[in-house]
């Protein structure tokens, strides 16, 4: 929470899609509300009740999850705790791809405070989700607005490029990301697919269909070409136990973009959940302001 010289306040909030913990989160100022893996019965808040690791192994000793948005009631307390006397930004992973933007609205009509609080689709998850949420905490802490704040998003959000390489497509299609002729491509012997995010952040599409790895690769590097993608963009690279992969990713990131950010994050168990094991999300976002 931050105040500047005109005694408005911001906070802001979001969700484990930014890979952050609940407990990270806290140490910069961040609320989140961590997303739910359900396997059988049983209910996990992933960073708190489950890692990635331990889900790696339930899944490998046979287990089949599924994930959840947070519970409206946790997102309710915090805007009734945050947002008494200051503004809140919610800034949630991509609708379509996940229930959290509609339950967050939902949450937002039903609390004490509704005109104080501001609910946005960032229309990506993970990296980028991270690379915003951290300049929404930059700008609160720097005392700007709610609407400069809300502005920057708007336009960055615009920039984002995302694309996912699954190595198992019934994941994807058992959280319905993929319809099932798409999901049919991942059995194709030998071939290697890539999945680009729609730009409304609501589907995953097929991007590309080649027999390697290094070949999609570079399919993904020329649509950053057709995007304009350049060095003042901030990269993500973001594995479900697939490190080496994603090393030689970041290798020729390096090469084509020497001066931009480029980080290498694991995925968590909701995204391990959808897009399975050994699956690599590149990805790429621009703050403008």
């Amino acid at each position: 929470m931050y105040r500047n010289e005109d005694k408005t306040m911001v906070q802001i909030l979001s969700d484990s899609s930014t890979l952050y913990s609940k407990s990270q989160a806290m140490n910069i100022g961040l609320e989140i509300t961590p997303l739910v893996v359900i396997i059988g019965k049983d209910n996990y808040r992933e960073f708190e009740t489950i890692d990635s690791d331990t889900l790696l192994c339930k899944i490998e000793n046979g287990a089949i999850p599924t994930s959840s948005q947070p519970p409206i009631g946790e997102k309710m307390d915090l805007y009734n705790q945050y947002g008494k006397d200051q503004d809140v930004i919610d800034i949630t992973m991509a609708a379509g791809l996940s229930g959290t933007y509609d339950s967050a609205l939902m949450a937002k009509e039903s609390c004490n405070y509704p005109d104080n609080i501001s609910v946005f689709n960032s229309k990506t998850l993970c990296g980028p989700h991270r690379v915003l949420v951290n300049e929404a905490l930059k700008m609160a802490k720097d005392g700007k607005t709610k609407e400069e704040i809300l502005h920057m998003l708007e336009e960055s959000a615009k920039t984002d490029v995302s694309f996912l390489i699954p190595f198992d497509f019934d994941f994807l299609q058992r959280g319905g990301r993929v319809s099932k002729t798409a999901a049919g491509l991942g059995g194709l012997l030998k071939l290697v697919v890539c999945m680009k995010k729609s730009d409304d952040g609501r589907c995953l599409e097929k991007h590309s269909v080649n027999r390697t790895l290094k070949k999609v690769v570079l399919s993904i590097f020329e649509e950053f070409d057709n995007r304009n993608v350049d060095d003042s963009y901030h990269f993500s690279i973001s594995h479900a136990d697939n490190e080496e992969i994603a090393i030689k990713i970041k290798k020729g990131l390096i090469e084509k973009y020497p001066n931009a950010v480029i980080e290498i994050f694991n995925l968590s168990p909701v995204f391990i959940t959808q897009g399975g094991p050994k699956c690599c999300a590149i990805q790429a976002i621009k703050i403008v302001k």
